[in-house]
């Protein structure tokens, strides 16, 4: 029985006989029963996929994992060289350099949970259609492997933050909403990147253009963002456009707990309900392409 005819290979521990796993073959089944269970019973794979994700990335590089320091400082220094020092843009009375990182800093790790997850059909598709796993494990594993990725600069920004705070910069952190606010904060960036990717994943599986838009939506996205520039910098009439971006509310949140200003509550509440659909959306979309997608693929 082939993959291609969308068979649905199961798992089940038989607990009256204790004789441990045992394979049960089903008929292809409803598009919005999504197994979720099964990803716990492969939790040992997931973490092998985590391990390849961060291992194999930098595996043959000279400098491995100080990549991960070296990308945000570049990309900082130009966005300040540019931004502040040839246009001028302000930067609402902070170091530019810990502005700028607190915008990349939680942007990159976005950016890359929505670009790796966004090919998982078809950079996978040799492994998918030799063996039975959840589909969802490989997306799952790249966002907690860019979690590894995620710390690392999150250490270079407190380094840059202690160092502006010591100096005597205005800075007014919020404190109790740092430790309250930054672990939601995470898991909604980590939302939002998954719940777009594996949308854009399901879709690769037949329309190709969309491997081709990734590259350079994510950027044109991120210039839709509060990332370069204060949102007290956008006009009033075009503020609401900005305020629609769900990305814009975890930016902004970020930013004011650690740099000071206020938390716009109501935008992440919203926020947090669009990264919500956009998941559940997403995880029903990518159950009914598994189910055929070699076929297509």
């Amino acid at each position: 029985m082939s993959f291609s005819q969308s068979n649905k290979v199961k798992q089940s521990l038989d607990m009256e006989s204790d004789k441990g796993w045992s394979m049960i073959m089903e008929p292809e089944t409803p598009w919005w029963d999504l197994h979720l269970q099964d990803i716990w019973h492969y939790r040992d794979l997931l973490w092998m996929f985590v391990r390849r994700d961060f291992v194999a990335v930098y595996k043959q590089t000279v400098l491995g994992p100080l990549w991960f320091f070296i990308q945000p400082l570049i990309t900082t220094v130009v966005f300040t060289l540019v931004f502040t020092g040839i246009a001028k843009i302000p930067t609402d009375g902070l170091p530019p350099m810990l502005f700028y990182l607190a915008g990349t800093t939680p942007w990159n790790y976005f950016a890359n949970c929505f670009t790796k997850t966004s090919n998982t059909f078809v950079a996978n598709a040799g492994i998918f259609g030799k063996v039975y796993f959840p589909r969802l494990v490989i997306p799952l594993s790249v966002v907690i492997s860019n979690l590894i990725q995620f710390s690392i600069q999150f250490l270079l920004f407190i380094g840059f933050w202690t160092y502006y705070m010591a100096a005597g910069a205005k800075l007014s952190p919020n404190w109790p909403m740092i430790f309250t606010l930054t672990p939601p904060l995470l898991l909604l960036l980590a939302l939002l990147g998954l719940g777009t990717g594996i949308v854009v994943s399901s879709l690769t599986t037949k329309y190709r253009d969309f491997t081709f838009l990734v590259a350079f939506g994510v950027q044109l996205a991120m210039y839709a963002t509060p990332v370069i520039y204060p949102i007290s910098q956008v006009p009033e009439k075009y503020r609401w456009l900005i305020q629609l971006n769900p990305m814009t509310a975890p930016i902004e949140t970020f930013r004011a707990i650690f740099l000071g200003g206020e938390i716009p509550w109501l935008a992440l509440g919203i926020s947090t309900g669009t990264a919500t659909i956009i998941l559940l959306l997403g995880i029903l979309i990518f159950n009914k392409v598994e189910q055929s997608f070699m076929d297509t693929v």
